[in-house]
């Protein structure tokens, strides 16, 4: 058996292989492309290998290509393997040493791998959120073009049919008449792109088995449910509501010594599309008569901007904890003590 840790940059691939003993068979570095780990099996002959790379873009690609070779290929947590082993001096080569370590001795912090069906769900969803901040970007700066020139805008929507006859009745001095005119042009083609995305969505998820069952949620609807259920993944991996809301990232850091007990910000681990569409969940939520009382007495305590915030945190952690209970029980939302499920 080899052990064999891999660190990956932009242009190549560390590798470090040793026994199981700990002795030092070859350290070097290929590049990281098909023909790069093509070779870099070659050299390494025909003994089995456990490989392991830290969790960073680019490594599922490594995983893959490796995987179809006949290794046995983990992908390490890049912040915990980096707990597990603190070093002075950091190198690729002794980054590639530290992961072969870990493999020898079993003490790799592997991550789940969501299979080819689960990445491409997550990167309809993420391609979309993404063209939506682009065109939030582009509005934002119309707006802000239009304050720095003194010009009100009337309209409750600018980019409506009102605001768009305002906009063509501008007279504004170059060269932001041409840049507001790029931006209208950029933000028609992104909403062309965006409806285009939902569409698909909305398609695919009426065959997902998750997506129905989120929408029951209060704040859920059909774009988040697709969201949140892609991130997830197969629920099955999360043996209790606490594992759930875990990865989810919405935990705040804790530092216990004695009778010290520090809180400090949110640990932001695992995915962030995951984390933000529960946010946005539990902002909508918050109106909805179960979750209010815990948006105002935040409200009270720690003021109306703050309170609201941590309220919102909050619930999407119980919304966490409901959609572990939905999903692993296959049924639909519903509070504690309820005989029927509440609409959203």
């Amino acid at each position: 058996m080899l052990y064999v840790g891999l660190d990956l940059s932009r242009k190549r691939l560390d590798f470090d292989a040793r026994l199981a003993g700990g002795e030092l068979v070859e350290r070097g570095a290929v590049p990281p492309d098909p023909d790069g780990l093509a070779g870099l099996v070659r050299r390494l002959g025909d003994s089995e290998v456990l490989a392991v790379i830290e969790s960073m873009n680019g490594a599922r690609f490594v995983h893959d290509r490796l995987e179809l070779s006949g290794w046995d290929v983990r992908i390490a947590d890049a912040v915990k393997a980096k707990g597990l082993a603190p070093l002075a001096c950091k190198t690729d080569k002794i980054d590639a040493w530290v992961l072969a370590e870990l493999a020898r001795r079993d003490l790799v912090p592997e991550i789940w791998l969501p299979d080819p069906a689960v990445r491409a769900e997550r990167e309809r969803a993420r391609f979309r959120l993404h063209l939506v901040r682009h065109r939030t970007a582009l509005k934002n700066r119309v707006h802000a073009i239009l304050i720095a020139h003194g010009i009100p805008n009337p309209s409750s929507d600018l980019f409506g049919l009102a605001g768009r006859r305002l906009l063509e009745r501008l007279e504004l001095p170059e060269p932001w008449k041409s840049t507001t005119a790029a931006s209208l042009t950029l933000i028609d083609s992104l909403d062309q792109q965006i409806n285009a995305c939902e569409r698909e969505l909305r398609s695919l998820g009426a065959d997902h088995p998750y997506v129905p069952l989120l929408m029951t949620i209060p704040g859920i609807a059909w774009i988040l449910a697709y969201t949140i259920a892609s991130e997830i993944g197969d629920i099955g991996r999360f043996p209790t509501p606490t594992k759930l809301i875990g990865y989810t990232g919405l935990t705040p850091r804790v530092d216990q010594s004695g009778e010290q007990d520090r809180r400090g910000p949110l640990r932001k681990n695992g995915p962030n599309h995951l984390r933000w569409a529960l946010v946005e969940a539990a902002h909508t939520a918050s109106r909805h008569p179960l979750y209010q009382p815990i948006l105002e007495r935040n409200r009270d305590r720690h003021g109306r901007k703050r309170g609201s915030k941590i309220a919102a945190l909050t619930i999407a952690r119980k919304l966490t904890e409901a959609t572990w209970h939905m999903l692993s029980k296959n049924q639909p939302f519903a509070p504690a003590g309820a005989t029927r499920p509440l609409a959203p």
